[in-house]
């Protein structure tokens, strides 16, 4: 078991690696970083040319686990990710060819781009880290995580994920436009050559797994319990909410807590580590009323008021 410390200091030394080819981005890279040592799968959804597919080979080759890129498109079958069985003739018989979802880090870009029946592909996969195939079930390596991309710009040729699948994502993140001197420092690193084929492995992919058992171990109070229950209640009764925060939220949001409180070096859960996640952990799996998105209500507005009126568990904390 790997203590609080342990982990932090697992985590800086990927962001340092991180930090060798992604510039800024503290907060988005601690949230990524804390859904992989969860187990959990990344949604990154901006504009194009923000450093989403940068960011997810980075990270990739930071933990030195198996990595396969999918370009998702509209003409991608399941078969395409999953595998398939064919006739090999040399041994007379079917042999089963493992499909680019048979990796610890998956890259799926522009996941937005498939069709449904692609997508649900990914469904068993996301969930219970197997895959069935004609009768045979194949389970997959440990860690296996999805990083998928999404373009929100773009609407022809696309199609929208599907609440279940959305909820499959233990987190959502935007990355955003840098600031002018984060600008200018990206300028001057690539100005040269990309960093990215530089970096290599600083941790092995059984410390990723056993951080991610370590911090069952971190502490959460009733009171931070129960703060996380009012929370995700509220969006049940919210009057701009059309569908809330399943149980599924619930859990995810107290594992994502405890895993970004040891991010922190801490063997605790405070309420400023929930109200951290929340955003990132919640706003995916909200649907708000149409008539209300189209005055530019959003899942992040309705958070943040929640949070304004739920009471904070006070303590002594530290």
């Amino acid at each position: 078991m790997m203590n609080s410390k342990e982990i932090s200091s697992l985590v800086q030394r990927i962001k340092q690696n991180i930090g060798r080819v992604i510039v800024g981005r503290n907060d988005i890279i601690d949230v990524i970083l804390t859904s992989v040592i969860c187990g959990g799968h990344v949604l990154i959804e901006d504009v194009p040319g923000t450093g989403k597919t940068m960011l997810a080979r980075a990270l990739a080759k930071s933990i030195g686990g198996d990595f396969k890129r999918v370009q998702f498109t509209p003409d991608l079958l399941p078969s395409d990710l999953t595998g398939i069985n064919y006739y090999n003739q040399k041994l007379s018989e079917f042999t089963f060819r493992q499909g680019p979802v048979f990796t610890n880090i998956l890259l799926g870009d522009e996941i937005n781009r498939a069709t449904p029946r692609t997508q649900s592909a990914m469904l068993e996969a996301m969930e219970e880290r197997q895959v069935s195939i004609e009768g045979s079930t194949y389970v997959l390596d440990k860690p296996f995580l999805v990083l998928a991309t999404q373009n929100p710009v773009e609407n022809q040729g696309t199609f929208p994920l599907p609440e279940a699948q959305l909820d499959r994502f233990f987190v959502k993140v935007n990355m955003g436009y840098p600031t002018l001197e984060e600008g200018k420092t990206i300028l001057k690193r690539f100005i040269k050559d990309n960093p990215i084929e530089e970096i290599g492995e600083v941790c092995t992919k059984q410390e990723i797994v056993e951080a991610g058992r370590s911090c069952s171990s971190i502490f959460a109070s009733d009171e931070i319990i129960e703060y996380i229950l009012n929370i995700v209640n509220k969006t049940l009764v919210h009057s701009s909410v059309v569908l809330g925060v399943s149980p599924r939220g619930s859990i995810a949001l107290l594992k994502a807590c405890q895993c970004y409180a040891a991010v922190k070096g801490r063997e605790y859960v405070t309420p400023e580590d929930v109200k951290f996640m929340v955003p990132y952990v919640l706003a995916h799996r909200m649907i708000i009323k149409d008539s209300l998105r189209l005055k530019s209500v959003s899942p992040q507005s309705v958070l943040n008021e929640i949070l304004n009126t739920v009471d904070v568990p006070i303590e002594k904390w530290d």
